[in-house]
C-alpha cells in the first residue's frame, strides 16, 4: 500500500473541504479530476498533487496501479460511482470512504464487510455530515442500553452556498435513486415504503430557533438502526419541502423519475442550474435523534456542529488521520460505527443531551 491519500472529484466544493481540512492535520493529498486546469488551480490553495483520470473506470485503473493508501470518494452517484471503486481499493489494499447518503449505495457498500475484511482493507461510508451527525447521536443515546423500539433521526444542516451551476454528478446525487421509495424507513426490522415530506415535525433547536423537518429516505437510516438495534427508524430532514402540495404530488413525481428518459432529462435539466451565493441560514448544524424504549421511556440528544460543508471536509479528513495511525479495522463501517462518539466531537461537534 503506498502512502498517498486521494481525493476523487478534488476540484469539487467537497473535494477542496476535504483537502483544507487535511492540511489542518499535516497531511498533503493527491486531488483527482477530469479537468488538469482546475486541478491545478485548487491544488494550488493546499499544495497538493494532482492526478487527471477521465473517468471512473480510469480512476479505479490508476488504483489498482499506483496502490494509494487511502482513496476519498466525492463523485456521486455513489450507486455508480462506489462499486467500481471499491472493487479497485479492495485490489489494491487501500481503504475507501465516501459522502453517501442515500439507502441504497450506504446498504451497497456495508454489504462488502466481508470482502474487505478478507482484503484486509476498511471501508466507511456516510462519511459527512448527514450520517455522522445522526449515528453519532443514536450512539450516544443508546450507549449501556438495551435496543430501543423506535429511533427518529433528524438532520437540520445551516448550509452555505457557492455560486455557479450544479454539475452533472451533484444532480444525480440530489435525484438519487427513485427506488428509494421502496425501503426508505425500517419498520418492524425490514425496510418499508417511506412517502417524502411526510410525518412532518416542528422542532425548537436548543438555540431557540424553530425549523420543521420531514421524512427523506436516507442512509442515515440504515446507520441509525445498525448503531441502535431498534426495529423501527425514520429519517427526516430540515430540507425536505414538507407542505401538503408536496406530498400530493411526491409519489408521482418520483414514479415519473423511474422512467429512465425522463430521469436523464431531469438529470441534465438540473445539472445546469445557476446557483446563486447565499450565507448560511443560521449559525450551526444540528444532528438530532429521539429514542423510545418499549416501556415507554423516551430519549433525546443533539449534535451541534458548524457550517455543514465545513464538517462535511472535517470527517473525512479524520477518519483518514486515524485510519493511516492504524486505528481501523478490516470490514465495512458507517462513521460512528467504527470510532465512536469521540469522532463527531474530533470534528469539532458538541453533543446536547438534555
Amino acid at each position: 500500500m503506498g502512502a498517498e491519500i486521494w481525493v476523487l472529484g478534488g476540484t469539487g466544493r467537497s473535494g477542496r473541504a476535504i483537502a483544507a481540512e487535511l492540511g489542518r492535520r499535516g497531511l498533503t493529498p493527491v486531488l483527482v479530476g477530469r479537468d488538469a486546469d482546475r486541478l491545478t488551480t485548487a491544488a494550488r490553495a493546499t499544495g497538493s498533487g494532482t492526478l487527471v483520470a477521465a473517468s471512473v473506470d480510469a480512476t479505479a485503473t490508476q488504483i489498482r496501479r499506483q496502490h494509494p493508501a487511502v482513496v476519498i470518494n466525492t463523485v456521486g452517484p455513489f450507486t455508480t460511482t462506489a462499486g467500481p471503486l471499491i472493487d479497485a481499493c479492495l485490489a489494491a489494499g487501500s481503504h475507501y470512504l465516501d459522502l453517501a447518503n442515500d439507502i441504497t449505495a450506504v446498504g451497497a457498500t456495508l454489504d462488502r464487510d466481508a470482502a474487505a475484511t478478507a482484503a484486509g482493507c476498511t471501508l466507511v461510508t456516510g462519511a459527512g455530515f448527514g450520517v455522522t451527525a445522526t449515528e453519532s447521536v443514536v450512539v450516544k443515546l443508546c450507549e449501556g442500553r438495551p435496543a430501543p423500539l423506535r429511533i427518529r433521526v433528524d438532520m437540520v444542516p445551516s448550509l452555505a452556498m457557492e455560486a455557479g451551476t450544479i454539475g452533472e454528478a451533484l444532480a444525480g446525487t440530489i435525484l438519487g435513486d427513485p427506488n428509494e421509495l421502496a425501503g426508505g424507513q425500517i419498520t418492524d426490522g425490514r425496510l418499508a415504503p417511506a412517502r417524502i415530506g411526510g410525518d412532518p415535525l416542528r422542532l425548537t433547536l436548543p438555540d431557540g430557533s424553530e425549523v420543521t423537518t420531514a421524512v427523506m429516505p436516507l442512509g442515515e437510516v440504515l446507520a441509525a438502526q445498525r448503531a441502535s438495534g431498534a426495529r423501527n427508524v425514520l429519517s427526516a430532514s430540515s430540507e425536505v419541502p414538507s407542505g401538503a402540495l408536496v406530498r400530493a404530488v411526491m409519489p408521482a413525481a418520483m414514479l415519473m423519475l423511474k422512467w429512465a428518459p425522463a430521469r436523464s432529462f431531469a438529470q441534465r435539466r438540473l445539472a445546469g442550474v445557476q446557483v446563486k451565493a447565499k450565507d448560511k441560514p443560521r449559525e450551526h448544524s444540528w444532528g438530532h435523534a429521539v429514542a423510545t424504549w418499549a416501556d415507554g421511556e423516551t430519549r433525546e440528544g443533539w449534535l451541534r456542529v458548524g457550517e455543514a460543508q465545513e464538517y462535511t471536509g472535517a470527517v473525512p479528513a479524520e477518519v483518514t488521520l486515524r485510519l493511516l495511525n492504524g486505528e481501523g479495522r478490516p470490514g465495512a463501517y458507517t462513521p460512528a460505527a467504527l470510532f465512536g462518539t469521540t469522532l463527531a466531537e474530533s470534528c469539532g461537534g458538541e453533543y446536547l443531551m438534555p
